[in-house]
């Protein structure tokens, strides 16, 4: 049988295209055509054939997706978990108990702590707005996402001097002697399938010592005490946000402010790394603690505004919280 030019032609594309194809094949394939009195040279004919095998090959690849993950969430995973952690609940103007015997009217960093938040922290959920997670009745000066951690590098108007090797981001932030480099820094806390941040703003429960918990590997646990080895205090606003109870356990990490999705915990505060950034603040003057971890702020998707409303038009979560345990 003599089979016109056009046949074998097409003959030889789905040869090439295939990967597998072996050089011997392709070999008789030129063979063949190179005798006929109208081919190519053979130059011509092995670059042609490789420009249709690539095109054969790209053809029968998967496309490529970007799916969006935690690894686009900057810096996530440069801090460890610290997991099923005792949490307790305090709030800004608590008064002492047997069992929290350090009224909440200032902080270990703020003397007129209670002053400067504007305000009593109302626990009590009937008095918490349930869109914003903030008390009812005034508009907070300080972010109501805050949380306290056993360790404080402050003691007597002087640095502790083990903070320069135990503080990761002590580089970083350090400014001068008895300046905290803890104060406002974030962190994630996850219960209940979801992801809270919010700010370092007070020292508790209990201790303010405890640098091997607080900045370890995540294998330290707190130490004993009478809220049943209790290592992280959480607002009010946290504790709604997450349905957590008076006592309950969490998952937490230290995160940069790049990491820090849109939520509640960007709408109030003068303290607040976001909010400073939508009036145009220099951060390295009014929050050097989140300054250099802010960097890439200009990706953020919060709108801008002037004042401590919440996002226009932006609802709360808006971009999904990086799942937990993940490693970017």
């Amino acid at each position: 049988m003599i089979f016109s030019r056009p046949v074998l032609l097409w003959g030889m594309l789905l040869l090439t295209a295939t990967v597998r194809a072996e050089t011997s094949t392709l070999a008789k394939v030129k063979s063949f055509f190179g005798s006929d009195s109208g081919a190519m040279s053979s130059a011509d004919f092995e670059r042609m054939a490789m420009q249709i095998r690539e095109k054969a090959i790209q053809q029968t690849r998967p496309p490529t997706v970007t799916v969006a993950t935690s690894s686009s969430v900057v810096g996530f995973g440069k801090y460890p978990w610290h997991r099923n952690i005792m949490t307790t609940v305090f709030w800004i103007g608590e008064r002492p108990t047997a069992r929290n015997p350090v009224p909440n009217n200032r902080s270990a960093w703020d003397s007129k702590w209670a002053w400067n938040y504007g305000g009593y922290d109302n626990p009590d959920p009937r008095y918490r707005d349930s869109r914003t997670y903030a008390p009812r009745g005034f508009v907070p000066r300080q972010n109501p996402f805050y949380i306290a951690l056993p360790y404080c590098d402050v003691s007597h108007g002087n640095t502790k001097s083990e903070v320069k090797s135990v503080v990761p981001w002590f580089r970083d932030c350090f400014e001068q002697p008895g300046k905290s480099i803890l104060k406002g820094r974030w962190i994630a806390i996850h219960h209940g399938g979801r992801t809270a941040f919010a700010q370092w703003e007070d020292c508790g429960p209990f201790r303010t010592d405890h640098w091997q918990y607080v900045f370890g590997n995540g294998s330290v646990r707190p130490r004993p005490n009478l809220n049943r080895g209790a290592g992280l205090d959480i607002s009010p606003a946290v504790r709604d946000y997450l349905g957590m109870g008076k006592n309950d356990l969490c998952d937490w990490k230290f995160v940069e402010a790049g990491s820090v999705p849109d939520g509640p915990w960007k709408y109030y505060g003068d303290n607040n790394t976001f909010v400073l950034l939508r009036k145009g603040l220099n951060l390295f003057q009014r929050d050097r603690n989140n300054a250099r971890g802010s960097r890439s702020s200009t990706t953020y998707t919060t709108r801008p505004s002037s004042n401590s409303v919440p996002l226009s038009g932006s609802s709360t979560g808006v971009r999904v919280s990086p799942p937990f345990g993940s490693t970017e």
